[in-house]
């Protein structure tokens, strides 16, 4: 039986620790695609030298030519600029002028992963998430199950992290979840959230679950903040949980930026919420009841991405 297949575009620190641990998980085939060839051919040959050591056993290949990437699986797409000063004038580029140079970066991307991967399924990584999933929606002309956006497995787990440091028990013991868009527009569910069963809410005071939800939506800028560049082994991780969903036909409910076409009474916008991945991608989406303030959150969610969509120029 032929092995899968998964090419990641984008030889970053994201990308680059998506590879590792698919290879280091025996997940599949791996294929680094990045603009600067020789970066994704030497750390693609780099991680495979590592395997008569950690004794995974598949092929690793990285490039620029995506005749490499014939038949993916799965294509995962980091590809992007990240929002950084200019050196010149010290000064941030504007919200729409990233979101249009990224649009333009994706939209390539897509259209090279069709010709070559025609049926394959795309899991989105590259800011800013919500938009960048429409663009590659539109110019993949993929079916919308088959273009899922990864943000809630990095916001559930980094939840699931923190709660477990504070009440100093296993992270395998923490059942949670958050809904919406990555960051400050994320939607955290204490009342969904336990440890081995128990109501999180029971565990840990109101003020310390508030704070820990705080931290959550501000993780990625904490990490900036020690390290000085955005983190990449919980984005990677979050990345793999979906990839391996995928290839190995888990059924695995996973919260992913998922297009929605009348859940949550939301219709044609990318929002993050729990959905049934397996072979097929998004096979089904789970919705929850929500109280009056978790539907408020998750509208606000829903404004600031459909804010975001409206730069791209799409009809």
């Amino acid at each position: 039986m032929a092995r899968s297949k998964v090419t990641i575009v984008g030889a970053g620190n994201v990308g680059a620790t998506c590879a590792h641990w698919i290879a280091n998980r025996e997940l599949a085939d791996v294929v680094l695609i990045d603009i600067q060839e020789g970066v994704a051919a030497g750390k693609a040959l780099d991680l495979m030298e590592a395997s008569p050591v950690m004794n995974f056993d598949l092929s690793i290949t990285g490039g620029g030519d995506y005749a490499l990437t014939a038949d993916s699986d799965v294509v995962v797409i980091t590809a992007g600029v990240p929002r950084k000063k200019d050196p010149n004038t010290g000064q941030f580029p504007s919200r729409d002028d990233l979101v249009r140079t990224n649009q333009k970066i994706v939209g390539e991307v897509a259209k090279e992963v069709v010709k070559h991967s025609p049926n394959s399924i795309l899991v989105i990584v590259s800011n800013p998430l919500d938009a960048m999933c429409h663009v590659a929606l539109q110019e993949s002309g993929f079916p919308s199950q088959r273009v899922i956006g990864q943000a809630g497995a990095l916001d559930t787990a980094r939840y699931k992290a923190f709660i477990a440091m504070e009440l100093g028990v296993s992270v395998r013991d923490i059942h949670g979840i958050v809904l919406g868009g990555h960051g400050d527009q994320m939607v955290p569910l204490p009342r969904h959230t336990s440890v081995a069963g128990i109501p999180v809410t029971e565990l840990m005071e109101k003020d310390k679950l508030d704070a820990i939800i705080q931290r959550t939506r501000k993780g990625g800028g904490e990490i900036v903040g020690l390290v000085g560049v955005s983190a990449w082994y919980a984005p990677a991780a979050g990345t793999v949980e979906m990839v391996e969903a995928i290839i190995r036909d888990q059924k695995r409910v996973i919260p992913s930026a998922v297009y929605l076409q009348g859940q949550y009474g939301y219709n044609g916008l990318y929002v993050g919420v729990p959905a049934i991945l397996g072979a097929n991608g998004v096979e089904r989406v789970i919705e929850m009841e929500l109280n009056d303030e978790e539907k408020r959150m998750l509208q606000i969610s829903a404004d600031a991405v459909q804010s975001v969509v409206g730069v791209l120029g799409y009809a």
